[in-house]
């Protein structure tokens, strides 16, 4: 059964390419890696957030609204590319944003601002609160704002990275390439979960890994399982379930969410100086030192194929720039 996918708008630039990161295999000696480059896909520096928004924005102006809310971390990937989207359609926008307010404007929250979002801060404990009452205020004022979930994870959201799968596939069919496993950082959810069901709907044979940045294996495991689901549902793909397939690695959590530990620095550099590819300090440097791990302990084979999907944030760079050098 074919999903039903519901209205989009064109965002991103499609499709992203794969690439063989030809000199980290060799300088690791595991397995042949390669890489899906969502950085690039082109709304203001890319990111996987630009799929999410194709289909959410497409809801939003179906109903019609006027005004996207959504919040995050203040060095937020999903703010930044939720702010130009916006731009991009002529919305106004407001984020959201946990945590005290920093000295310096820079990265992703310099962004931010350029775009023309309005940024409001929060305690962490009380940004359900302070969401509300930014959607409140624009009501008011007679706006229709439409709220956008943390990272775009609900069912409208992870439908983007369904989609993703199905270029995925026929990309790997079109170079006779077999993958054996997709490794990616997961957080939110709502990735993992259309990667997940992607990877069933279009027979997908190998492993989906997603390595966790923020939150412990069972927990993000049962996230993700309960939006497989609802997102098949919303697909009309009812019955459907991938829980099994849904597979979280919590080693690499560090001290926390964006705590930059040596093993992040090291797949920065690594992968900058071999590749000429930048990774972000929070998300892709995580998720990809903890796939060198892996490597190094032998959890693959030489033989086996291994495909980096990155999720983009490397706006974020320059406000961790103290702790990468």
């Amino acid at each position: 059964m074919d999903p039903k996918f519901p209205p989009r708008v064109p965002i991103a630039y499609l499709p992203t390419p794969i690439e063989r990161l030809e000199r980290l295999s060799r300088h690791l000696g595991g397995p042949e890696l390669w890489i899906k480059r969502d950085d690039q896909t082109g709304l203001a520096t890319g990111g996987n957030k630009t799929r999410k928004l194709e289909f959410l924005v497409a809801d939003a102006l179906a109903q019609n609204c006027d005004h996207l809310v959504t919040t995050g971390a203040p060095q937020s990937n999903h703010c930044r590319q939720t702010a130009a989207a916006a731009a991009r359609f002529g919305l106004g926008c407001s984020v959201v944003l946990r945590g005290r307010k920093p000295e310096t404007t820079t990265g992703n929250l310099l962004l931010d601002h350029l775009l023309g979002a309005h940024v409001y801060w929060s305690d962490a404990g009380e940004c359900g609160e302070a969401v509300a009452a930014v959607l409140a205020e624009l009501r008011s004022l007679g706006r229709r704002p439409y709220l956008i979930p943390l990272g775009g994870s609900n069912v409208v959201g992870a439908t983007g990275y369904v989609l993703a799968m199905r270029e995925l596939m026929a990309q790997l069919e079109a170079e006779r390439l077999n993958i054996d496993f997709i490794v990616f950082a997961s957080s939110s959810g709502g990735t993992q979960a259309g990667i997940s069901l992607g990877a069933h709907v279009y027979g997908y044979g190998g492993t989906v890994l997603g390595i966790s940045v923020d939150h412990p294996a069972d927990a993000l495991r049962t996230q993700v399982a309960a939006l497989t689901t609802a997102t098949a549902a919303h697909l009309g793909l009812d019955g459907i379930s991938v829980a099994e397939r849904i597979v979280v690695n919590d080693d690499y959590l560090g001290e926390g969410y964006a705590h930059v530990g040596e093993p992040e620095r090291e797949a920065i550099r690594l992968v900058a100086q071999l590749e000429g590819v930048l990774l972000d300090p929070v998300y892709t440097g995580r998720a990809m030192g903890g796939l060198i791990d892996l490597i190094r302990w032998g959890a693959f084979t030489r033989s086996q194929r291994v495909l980096f999907w990155h999720t983009g944030g490397t706006a974020a760079l320059p406000a961790f720039a103290d702790r990468l050098l």
